[in-house]
């Protein structure tokens, strides 16, 4: 992008400017849209601070899901597999905590 700029020298740059990214750990990034999901596997992910404004750029292997309504077989799965609780106990506590998978591994723990 900058030719053979030392990337210190533009770090440095960009610090002069008041502009400072800082590099995020993350396993995945889920952007949820009212018909589907935008699920982003091996994220490398950057938070940009400027101007007392904060932005991340995305950047990793994307795949799109539709939205399904209800409980997902997956999730049930998850639940199950986390807690060693039956699959009906698992749908009962996916629903309870409308379909927060931490929350409802909390509820049954």
């Amino acid at each position: 992008m900058f030719g053979n700029i030392d990337p210190k020298k533009i770090a440095g740059m960009m610090s002069k400017m008041g502009i400072k990214n800082e590099e995020i750990p993350a396993e995945r990034v889920i952007i949820e849209q009212p018909d589907k999901k935008i699920i982003i596997e091996n994220p490398s992910v950057t938070k940009i601070s400027m101007q007392g404004q904060e932005s991340f750029q995305i950047s990793g292997e994307i795949r799109e899901e539709a939205k399904e309504e209800g409980i997902s077989e997956e999730d049930i799965k998850t639940v199950m597999e986390k807690t060693r609780k039956t699959r009906l106990e698992s749908e009962v506590a996916l629903k309870e905590a409308n379909g927060d998978i931490a929350e409802a591994i909390i509820n049954l723990s």
